[in-house]
């Protein structure tokens, strides 16, 4: 097949709309979500693993708060990889012999749909969808050539996918299987394939031997999520996701599929996508942990479509119309492009929650999605801890200890720490618990909690003084209700209680 060249300037110039349209439709309103906070602590405390994701977001974390924190640049890496993956995924349709039109529709799906928000948000999604993208890239690149740079390539793309996100492992084990089914087994006989494998092996050696001296906390994290939200996942909500998620383009895609199935060199990489679609489903992943394959199907689908309408050019603005009129109709529902309020008149007036939209981890429907939700209340939760502080006089406020009971509240009450001159907020939550200092005497203690009831556990008995100060007013925030204690003048029992508990958390990972 002969390779297209790629459009540089339409390639560009998707890749600018791709990293500038968030910033212009998401409303100021709304604060990081409640996982970006977690992400942003790990900046502070770099190392080779973490609790709930490899370490590679943390060093992004680490320049964003280099930078200053401001919400520009915990949006500017989500964006800036959303924008070179449309660059690949062009590339890649290029590679499958597409021109400038297969290209667009193939640019046009990456900006689309749950792609709109997944490259808005500072987590490891928009690294995984990269990385993945970036590998079949390699792999197309190899198999077209079979040049050593390639193979290489793959397997560092792989590799950094790994301490990106582990769901690569499903990449991985689809990809290997696929080729053996494939005309390509051959591939298998190679020195060099096993030469690249140890290599790669050996880059992710450092991550994993932090897993096993750190107890395996991954096996910890996946079971919460099985326990909490993975419990309500079934493989017929997961294959509706698929649909629904890259709904605007689902036709360039779905014909990606099919295209792939009828040429003989990449047939394998259609049998890739399902055998990653069927590894998630077996291993209860959750359905958008699957959204860095599609890329490669935007770039076969672009080329079918671009093939079918040869003889009917008249027909390819339209395709390019109902892909941007279904963008514009979803894009409420993507991305908080209005303050809550006006966001949740428009989801009752047309019934989202019909969707499904509106429905949390909970079960329950709520007015804004759980997501929106999530980026709301964090600063007056942190306004209203300022708040207890400076009611402790100011010689003892050096002995004030804030305890958070989530990782979203810590992350949050240390991101407003410094406009609002409080010390670090700790909690037991999350990779957060790693942080606790277990030699601080604690004296004062600011609690943020969703419990109205805490003063009345046996551990509260360890204070003189208790005080229910505040909670969270905001009605569309997830964090609503929280409240804020104030507690003074602990004792021995309570600093022994609060260590002891802290070393069995930290015990169970080892």
């Amino acid at each position: 097949m002969k390779r297209a060249g790629p459009n540089w300037f339409l390639i560009i110039f998707l890749a600018a709309v791709k990293f500038s349209l968030p910033f212009i439709l998401q409303s100021p309103v709304y604060e990081p979500h409640r996982d970006e906070f977690l992400y942003l602590a790990e900046g502070h405390y770099v190392a080779l693993g973490f609790m709930e994701v490899p370490p590679l977001l943390s060093v992004f974390a680490w320049l964003t708060n280099l930078l200053g924190g401001s919400m520009f640049w915990i949006k500017c890496w989500p964006s800036l990889l959303g924008a070179v993956t449309v660059v690949f995924t062009c590339l890649i349709t290029a590679e499958f012999g597409g021109k400038i039109y297969a290209q667009l529709l193939a640019g046009l799906g990456i900006i689309s749909g749950a792609y709109l928000r997944m490259h808005f948000l500072f987590q490891p999604n928009a690294l995984e969808i990269f990385f993945w993208t970036l590998s079949i890239y390699f792999l197309i690149r190899f198999i077209k050539t079979s040049e050593t740079k390639f193979l290489y390539g793959l397997v560092f793309s792989l590799v950094l996918s790994w301490w990106s996100k582990y769901s690569v492992i499903f990449l991985a084990a689809a990809i290997v299987v696929a080729l053996l089914l494939s005309r390509h087994r051959l591939v298998f006989l190679q020195k060099r394939i096993y030469a690249a494998i140890f290599l790669g092996l050996l880059f992710i050696l450092p991550n994993v031997w932090w897993q096993y001296d750190n107890g395996w906390p991954l096996i910890f994290h996946m079971r919460e999520l099985q326990e909490t939200q993975l419990k309500f996942s079934n493989p017929f909500g997961f294959l509706t996701d698929q649909l629904l998620y890259l709904v605007p383009v689902v036709f360039v895609w779905i014909a990606g599929l099919i295209w792939l199935f009828k040429q003989k060199e990449w047939r394998f990489l259609g049998w890739a996508y399902f055998f990653v679609i069927a590894l998630l489903i077996l291993g209860r992943g959750k359905s958008y942990y699957s959204m860095g394959i599609y890329p490669m199907l935007l770039g076969a689908g672009g080329v079918a479509m671009e093939r079918v309408t040869e003889k009917t050019k008249w027909s390819r603005p339209l395709y390019v119309l109902v892909i941007i009129a279904f963008n514009l109709i979803l894009i409420p529902t993507l991305l908080p492009i209005w303050e809550p309020q006006k966001l949740a008149a428009f989801y009752k007036k047309y019934k989202i929650e019909k969707t499904g939209l509106l429905k949390w981890e909970d079960q329950q429907n709520h007015p804004l999605p759980q997501d929106f939700s999530d980026m709301l209340g964090w600063e007056e939760m942190a306004q209203k801890v300022a708040k207890a502080y400076n009611m402790v006089s100011p010689k003892e406020r050096k002995d004030v200890f804030i305890f958070c009971n989530n990782y979203g509240m810590a992350g949050a009450v240390n991101y407003y720490a410094p406009k609002y001159h409080l010390p670090a907020a700790y909690s037991d939550n999350a990779s957060f618990l790693y942080w606790l200092p277990l030699n601080k005497y604690i004296t004062h203690m600011i609690l943020v909690t969703n419990d109205p009831n805490e003063q009345q556990h046996d551990w509260a008995k360890g204070f003189q003084q208790i005080v229910k100060l505040d909670s969270v007013t905001n009605i569309y925030a997830r964090e609503r209700g929280d409240y804020i204690y104030l507690f003074k003048g602990a004792d021995e029992n309570f600093n022994r209680f609060f260590k002891e508990k802290i070393e069995r958390d930290r015990a169970a990972f080892r």
